[in-house]
């Protein structure tokens, strides 16, 4: 097995400058030419797929970019911006990291910003989704309405008792200490602006792309993600739709199992090189 080299690059955009954390065989296999693109959940960033990025890197190269506003990304200039304007700018980025052809992947914002991608680039060759957002008007007026609330700022610590009261309730009490130590991390680094990418995609509606998508597309999902009911509405609407479900999982499978989340993708993007030939 050929080792793996992970490098961290940063690339201008218009919206300023984007983190991009990769990884790659460090001997390149013939013909594997085609990259592997992994977009994260609001409000984390590419540290999510740190364990990943050396499973999925031993055959081709990965990419997993810092969403703007989040990370080490710069912030969008304004927060009223949508997924198309997201993925634009993303797309801007990987264009000047030199990415090739490419299978997409992201989890719940990230999955938008996947399917935003898809529809915008001729270079997608396949679209990995986990946890689409595929709401009902009521369900996105009340995300828009209740999930974002201002974080509290205090010299007695309430914004790291709000934070673990966030993850224990969305991820579960028996959430990993360390996986709590993320997430808490990583909102509070973005305190400000923790809500742009959540609104963005709670404002868009993934229908109309999911319809559209002509693309051979993997549904990888936790059987109990917080938007696993969501999936046989996806698997209706996507022309190929492929469907593997990480049986017991309540979610963050890049976190909880990278390698079986590692080699599903892999078995996937193998499929695409082989339909290609």
């Amino acid at each position: 097995m050929t080792g793996v080299r992970e490098w961290r690059s940063y690339h201008q955009t218009s919206w300023g400058q984007v983190h991009i954390r990769q990884a790659a065989p460090q001997v390149t296999t013939p013909g594997e030419d085609i990259s592997l693109v992994l977009f994260h959940e609001s409000p984390l960033s590419s540290r999510v797929w740190e364990l990943v990025l050396p499973e999925s890197g031993r055959l081709r190269r990965v990419l997993a970019p810092d969403t703007p506003g989040y990370g080490l990304s710069d912030a969008p200039p304004r927060d009223d911006l949508d997924i198309p304007d997201y993925a634009s700018v993303l797309l801007e980025a990987l264009d000047e990291a030199g990415s090739e052809d490419m299978i997409v992947c992201g989890v719940h914002t990230g999955a938008s910003i996947a399917l935003e991608v898809a529809r915008q680039s001729d270079r997608v060759r396949g679209v990995i989704l986990s946890g689409v957002a595929l709401l009902t008007e009521e369900e996105r007026i009340r995300y828009l309405d209740s999930w974002t609330p201002p974080i509290p700022m205090t010299s007695d610590g309430e914004q790291f008792r709000w934070a673990l009261e966030r993850y224990h309730r969305i991820w579960g009490v028996d959430t990993p200490g360390w996986m709590l130590n993320l997430a808490i991390n990583e909102v509070l680094q973005v305190w400000e602006r923790y809500s742009w990418g959540y609104r963005a995609a709670f404002r868009y509606d993934p229908e109309p792309a999911l319809r559209g998508l002509r693309l051979p597309t993997l549904l990888l999902d936790p059987e109990f993600d917080l938007l696993a009911d969501k999936d046989p509405l996806v698997q209706a609407m996507v022309a190929d739709c492929r469907t593997k479900i990480l049986a017991g999982l309540p979610g963050q499978m890049h976190l909880r199992a990278p390698k079986d989340t590692s080699h599903h993708m892999e078995a996937f993007c193998v499929q695409i090189v082989s339909e290609r030939r």
